[in-house]
């Protein structure tokens, strides 16, 4: 047994050679050269040194750390939170939110987004920035962690994921792709002691097709994208833990889909030592059992042990250093790297309380740069607008602004809140909480930012920020009554514990007619959130404006006083769909009680609904969203000005219906991202778009699939986002938009023959300017 094992695990070593093209992120040479100095470096370590490198270390200054191992020259390896700046830091910025990124559908700012945390955390001396998060994709609404992804398109995520790797890899710092694979609700994600019984984690139980087209969607673009590493989620997979899941990461991740770096646990994921090993787990983190045992690992002293015997192939040790260091030396971390940031064991004491009164604070190393203006942009442009009736907004010289809502003012809790375990009352909210969340260096509160710009205009502010006075209709400190009333709602949401209602929080919706009553006309609610909000206060006719702001980041009030006051015209989108009622998204958080809850085999949850989340689910079940998937208004308007055309891509026209064999090129060996022609440009669909209103603005064109329904199978989308373009247009003027096509795009993943398969028949192409505005479409056949 153990020569056939370490047969396969060099046949496996092998395959990983050369497997960069032209076009991927990837510099093939380059990554060759890594390898060899891998190799090199691993032909030097002895077996405990080995392990060392495998298994993290209570050692250091960051959230995850790999050891130094001064004989042979390697410094060790500094792992960093998380998906929206760093989490644990001094002097770093807080972004804006993976929701918020998504909701601008702009490329450019993505991008811009993943080099600039790219920079600071690289700036500190972090090695591996742990994002950015496709998972949870947002299968529910309630889902805790929603908000640090992007979307439950996985197109749009995909994008998504592609421009944040490729931006921040490109400065020379590692990503990591994250949680691996159906992390879809928080609670009871892993195993947890319930009622004296320790009860395995939730399983998510998918089915193949679902699994490709969905939910591996956009971790596909993050190996086309050339991501350095994977970390696995805390669940179970089809009632096999994703830390040791071999289907999952050797025969999808490795096999199929050519992914070339190391796999981590999530930290405290791993459950065991060789079985996990020989599935595919590379990495362990954070190396100990538990917070309160530090000298137990499943792997450190047990893999020693594990090559002794035999349970692991030495091979498939060298395997592991060998995706571990590679990135490490093809990023150039091996030599002048910035050292780690000396504060940065002082601010995770303080931020877990652990600092003593006295005990001494490094500065720490300044690395945001200019970052605070691309902040404030990204999160102008992530707010969309949802509402404005008779042109409420912008703002046009009011005498008297009227600011409401405990999210308006200052956080009264300090700059660390979205670390804090509990929802404060007082203050805005700029990000959710948790792991991914971050130290703010400051915050530019709305009611601050509005006070500054109201100067300037000679408008006078009043403002009443207690929710419970609000609620009880206690108006009696506002005098004069308001021109116009500005409402702040905020939802806090967090790892760890999933929603229990969609609607903002700290009595909104009452806030929110109270407000209003007093405001006839002239109302304007903004949220600040990390996805859905119902809305049952929306078709109150005083309130005539709604912007949902997500979560903005530290510029947050900056950034949406210049949507107010049309400084910035709203050109965000929605990346997600706002019900009418929560009932209708029919997908709720798992939450067992009583018995059932230390039952071992009832934590599972089946994903039933299979490719039907979001907008996909309304559309099968003909339900009428309040606002749809893509949606969002301007204060302008856009056209379309011309019928939608359709040509392929190359001369000869129709194409084979499948690659030759599932993740292997032609001469067999393995590319990154899967099979090369997946990626391979098919079809071209083109349109013209123009700014027919009185103001600049942005809007954008999105172009959705339907497919051939008599050649589907059972369960097929009406329509599947394939194509979105972001275009700033003037007055009076038009563009051409263009949308690429490859083979993956007009796939869908055949179960019997394991392969991405195009049906025959007629494909619809629609375009417009959300899921359900898509006035042109066109008609045609691919294979």
């Amino acid at each position: 047994m153990k020569v056939v094992l370490a047969a396969a695990f060099i046949t496996t070593v092998s395959a990983v050679r050369s497997p960069f093209q032209e076009n991927d992120a990837i510099d093939g040479t380059k990554w060759n050269g890594a390898i060899t100095k891998a190799n090199s470096l691993i032909a030097k370590l002895n077996l405990t040194e080995k392990a060392s490198l495998v298994t993290g270390t209570p050692q250091g200054k960051c959230i995850g750390n790999l050891a130094p191992i001064e004989r042979v020259g390697f410094g060790g390896l500094c792992l960093s939170d998380g998906p929206q700046g760093l989490h644990l830091a001094d002097l770093a910025s807080v972004f804006p939110s993976g929701v918020t990124a998504a909701s601008t559908w702009d490329r450019d700012l993505i991008a811009q987004r993943g080099a600039a945390m790219g920079v600071e955390f690289r700036g500190k001396g972090s090695h591996v920035m742990l994002g950015p998060s496709t998972g949870p994709l947002g299968r529910s609404p309630w889902g805790g962690r929603n908000w640090e992804g992007f979307s439950p398109d996985p197109f749009l995520s995909g994008v998504a994921m592609q421009e944040t790797i490729r931006s921040a890899q490109a400065v020379g710092i590692q990503a990591c792709a994250k949680h691996y694979i159906g992390n879809e609700q928080e609670t009871h994600r892993t195993n947890s002691e319930i009622d004296g019984v320790d009860v395995p984690g939730i399983s998510a139980n998918i089915d193949d097709r679902t699994l490709h087209e969905v939910y591996l969607w956009p971790f596909a673009d993050a190996v086309k994208a050339g991501v350095a590493s994977f970390m696995c989620s805390y669940n179970r997979l089809n009632l096999t833990y994703t830390c040791e899941n071999a289907p999952l990461l050797k025969r999808i991740l490795r096999d199929e889909l050519g992914f070339q770096g190391y796999v981590m646990s999530d930290w405290f994921a791993t459950h065991s030592g060789p079985r996990a090993i020989n599935a595919g787990l590379d990495l362990n983190m954070p190396g100990f059992l538990s917070e309160t045992d530090l000298t137990h690992s499943y792997f450190g002293p047990n893999v020693v042990a594990g090559v002794r015997n035999g349970s692991i192939p030495e091979p498939r040790l060298n395997e592991m250093i060998r995706r571990i260091l590679t990135p490490y030396y093809y990023f150039k971390q091996d030599s002048d790297y910035p050292s780690i940031d000396p504060s940065s064991f002082a601010v995770s004491e303080a931020t877990y309380g652990l600092l003593s009164p006295g005990s001494a604070t490094p500065e720490g190393r300044d690395v945001r740069g200019n970052h605070s203006s691309l902040i404030r942009e990204m999160g102008a442009a992530g707010t969309v607008l949802l509402k404005n009736v008779d042109n409420t907004l912008p703002i046009q010289s009011p005498k008297v602004i009227g600011v409401f809502g405990n999210d308006a003012p200052d956080v009264t809790t300090g700059l660390l809140y979205p670390g804090s375990d509990y929802p404060f009352e007082i203050g805005t909210l700029t990000v959710g909480s948790g792991s991914g969340s971050g130290r703010n260096p400051y915050v530019v509160s709305p009611l601050e930012a509005i006070k500054a710009r109201a100067k300037n205009e000679d408008s006078r502010v009043i403002y009443l920020t207690d929710n419970n006075l609000i609620a009880n209709g206690d108006f009696r400190s506002i005098y004069p009554y308001p021109d116009i009333c500005l409402v702040f709602l905020k939802s806090w949401i967090s790892e760890g514990s999933d929603r229990t209602s969609l609607e903002a929080d700290w009595n909104s919706a009452q806030v929110v007619n109270n407000v209003a009553s007093i405001c006839p006309g002239k109302t304007v609610v903004i949220t600040h959130t990390g996805g859905v909000n119902t809305m049952p206060w929306a078709d109150n006719e005083n309130v005539t404006a709604i912007l949902a702001a997500h979560y903005p980041g530290q510029e947050s009030g900056n950034s949406i006083v210049d949507i107010l006051w049309g400084d910035v015209n709203p050109s965000g989108k929605l990346p997600y769909t706002i019900a009418k009622d929560a009932a209708d998204y029919e997908i709720p958080i798992l939450n067992l009680t009583g018995p059932a809850a230390t039952d071992p085999n009832a934590w599972q949850l089946n994903f039933t609904e299979g490719l039907m989340i979001d907008y996909r689910h309304f559309d099968k079940k003909d339900i009428t969203p309040l606002y749809e998937f893509g949606f969002g208004l301007s204060y302008t308007i856009f056209q379309l000005t011309s019928d939608v055309s359709v040509k392929h891509a190359h001369e000869g026209g129709k194409h084979t219906s499948v690659p030759p064999l599932p993740g292997s090129g032609s001469n067999g060996t393995v590319h990154s991202g899967g099979h090369p022609d997946l990626w391979t440009e098919m079809l071209e669909v083109s349109t013209t778009v123009a700014n027919t209103g009185d103001h600049s603005g942005a809007t954008v064109v999105q172009l959705y699939l339907s497919y051939p329904e008599a050649s589907m199978p059972p369960g097929t989308p009406e329509r599947v986002l394939r194509g979105f373009e972001k275009v700033k247009l003037e007055p009076g003027e038009t563009a051409d938009i263009h949308f690429s096509l490859r083979r993956r795009d007009l796939s869908y993943w055949d179960i019997i023959h394991q392969n991405w398969r195009i049906p025959e028949g007629h494909f619809q192409f629609s375009v417009g300017f959300s899921s359900r505005d898509l006035p042109t479409s066109a008609f045609a056949q691919v294979v």
